[in-house]
């Protein structure tokens, strides 16, 4: 009998490693002299051989099954959806990002995204059909919006006010999931298809920089039927950014 994880308690666990105190306010300020943190995420061995999701709702639009995206290797052996954060940056550059998690062809895009201060973040669905997208910092959850509509698109900025991991699930396609890290600075990437990411506009300073990737060795199903996965992943490491400097540093997974 396969036993069933508890993916909120370990959600919960990665998250106390580096969400920032509470009383910790960043700050917009000119960057004088910034510097860069670019690099690598690299799988090292033999990836595992993730089994297909099956769809059982809306097959019509959905299709029979979706791929797992919980570990996706690239060429070069790059790890894609991977969150690079600079950690303890309390003073420095505006965010301005705009992030949008879209329902689309019954998957969350994209799978991984990553949101901090002064970004704007939304929550659409491109698809004909209702989508129910929830999403839980640990047990409480942050968002759950009913989408019935095509084009459909709600604003969830004001709700995003603590950092940590927020699950992404929807509510009537058990098959989609998604993950979304709220961090409490814009000094954060995700990385691309060949595992790469850059950080610019970095105060001089030495930081630790933590990978964070969700887990990807399958464990069975939860009480919903939805596939769990190992716990998260997060590796830290210390980087130093000289003025104008571009630092450079790569973390594996295996």
């Amino acid at each position: 009998m396969t036993s069933v994880p508890r993916p909120i308690v370990l959600v919960m666990m990665v998250l106390s490693m580096w969400s920032a105190p509470a009383s910790a306010a960043y700050e917009e300020v000119a960057v004088k002299d910034g510097g860069t943190v670019s690099g690598l995420v690299r799988f090292t061995g033999t990836p595992p051989k993730l089994e297909p999701i099956a769809v059982n709702k809306n097959r019509d639009v959905c299709g029979e099954q979706k791929p797992s995206e919980a570990l996706i290797v690239g060429g070069d052996r790059g790890v894609k959806g991977s969150v690079i954060l600079l950690e303890g940056v309390t003073k420095g550059k505006k965010g301005a990002g705009d992030v949008i998690v879209d329902n689309a062809k019954c998957l969350f895009i994209g799978h991984v995204t990553a949101v901090g201060p002064g970004d704007r973040v939304r929550i659409k669905n491109s698809d004909p059909i209702l989508h129910n997208t929830h999403g839980k910092l640990g047990k409480p959850t942050v968002f759950n919006l009913a989408l019935p509509n095509k084009e459909q698109m709600v604003d969830i900025t004001k709700r995003l006010a603590k950092p940590g991991v927020v699950r992404v699930l929807c509510d009537a396609h058990p098959h989609m999931m998604a993950w979304m890290i709220v961090h409490d600075s814009p000094y954060y990437a995700v990385t691309d298809e060949r595992g790469a990411f850059k950080i610019d506009g970095v105060p001089p300073g030495t930081y630790k920089v933590t990978m964070w990737h969700e887990g990807f060795r399958a464990r069975g199903v939860d009480k919903d039927g939805r596939p769990a996965y190992e716990d998260p992943v997060t590796l830290t490491k210390e980087v130093t950014v000289a003025p104008k400097g571009a630092a450079t540093i790569e973390f594996e997974l295996k």
